[in-house]
């Protein structure tokens, strides 16, 4: 799957079903190639402009499934995984 494709999927927090945004970025372990985690901008950041600058980086194991519109994540409030 590429990068333009896991952009257009929303990402929605299983624990508490809040719409966390849309990934714009992955973090990738160069010796591998595998992903280790994923970025979304925090809500009321339009073009890094407005809002704070937080981002959520959520690691690749708290990804519970990727369906053909969203992508379930498990993350707790203080923002660590399962």
């Amino acid at each position: 799957m590429r990068l333009c494709e896991l952009q257009d999927k929303e990402v929605i927090n299983a624990c508490d079903c809040k719409k966390l945004g849309y990934i714009v970025d992955l973090i990738i372990d160069e010796c591998n190639g595998c992903i280790e985690a994923i970025i979304i901008p925090k809500a009321g950041k339009l073009c890094n402009f407005f809002g704070d600058s937080g981002e959520y980086i959520i690691p690749y194991k708290c990804i519970k499934k990727i369906g053909p519109d969203i992508i379930l994540v498990e993350m707790h409030e203080d923002g660590r995984g399962k």
